[in-house]
């Protein structure tokens, strides 16, 4: 059985590029949370997506409309903290 540290089970050097980049959409989520929460949606939205293609990410439709939402929802719930990604993928080109 091999030793590995990580919580969730996988050996370090497996991730999936999907997995990188989930990591990464995540980390701008966060960045956006904390930054723009307060700021209208359409502002939220424009920041997520700048800092998505920064990242050189992209998550599905659905999935960008509900971070955007409930990065939006913060402003009325402060204590709950970012969103999760749910899943992200390397940008097409």
């Amino acid at each position: 059985m091999p030793d590995t540290d990580r919580p969730d089970g996988t050996e370090p050097g497996t991730e999936s590029a999907d997995d990188a980049a989930t990591e990464a959409a995540q980390n701008v989520v966060d960045e956006v949370t904390t930054w723009e929460y307060s700021a209208e949606k359409d502002t939220i939205a424009r920041e997520l997506d700048e800092g998505l293609e920064d990242a050189q990410v992209a998550v599905d439709g659905a999935e960008r409309d509900r971070l955007v939402d409930e990065i939006d929802d913060v402003k009325d719930h402060e204590d709950e903290g970012s969103p999760r990604v749910h899943g992200a993928h390397p940008e097409d080109g």
